[in-house]
């Protein structure tokens, strides 16, 4: 038994499906500009090998559009976070060089010069290392170049424990000032001498 004939005319049918798809809501999604340029790359390049194969001059040419393609590639992939780059490990404390072949006696006398000149700063970093140098040359701290000024305090914590409190702040002053950019003057470098002072005050 067959199914009774249509009361709808065919062709009405097709115009109606065709309006109801022609609505945007049915429109296929626009592509991004990345997606874009990806699905052309991936066109010429299909193109390019065809062209390889070839040999000749031409293959030279096509190889040196394939690289320049290829960058192009890399561009957008790191561009649109397609490729999540390393970031480079940076060390939270700055290292504290100790010139050895200076005494402290000659980092002081350079540090009178520079204050004198109105170069605080300079003058607290050298201050500072012949604070250094001194508790190197008293066996508190190791001699050894490149150490940063956390390990140089936990040395003195661990071996001169009654002068630690003093020579972590006369570090925390320092790098307030050299590596954190601070204001600083007479009065600190006054504070640098007292904290000096307090640090070399304790026997060993």
């Amino acid at each position: 038994m067959g199914l009774p004939p249509s009361e709808h005319d065919p062709g009405s049918i097709r115009d109606l499906a065709d309006q109801i798809l022609s609505q945007a809501r049915y429109d296929e999604p626009a592509q991004s500009i990345p997606d874009r340029i990806m699905g052309w790359l991936g066109d010429q390049l299909t193109k390019l090998l065809d062209g390889l194969v070839g040999g000749g001059g031409g293959a030279v040419v096509a190889w040196a559009i394939l690289l320049g393609a290829a960058g192009a590639v890399i561009y957008l992939l790191v561009r649109h976070g397609r490729i999540t780059m390393l970031s480079v490990a940076t060390d939270p404390q700055p290292e504290v060089m100790v010139e050895l072949t200076r005494t402290a006696r000659e980092w002081r006398e350079e540090a009178e010069v520079l204050e004198g000149e109105g170069r605080w700063a300079e003058g607290m970093r050298c201050r500072h290392r012949a604070l250094v140098a001194d508790l190197v040359r008293r066996g508190v701290i190791p001699e050894q170049v490149g150490r940063t000024a956390g390990e140089y305090a936990r040395d003195v914590a661990a071996r001169q424990p009654e002068a630690a409190p003093a020579f972590s702040a006369a570090t925390e002053l320092f790098e307030a000032v050299w590596y954190g950019g601070a204001v600083t003057g007479p009065a600190e470098a006054e504070r640098f001498r007292d904290l000096d002072a307090q640090v070399l005050a304790v026997r060993v």
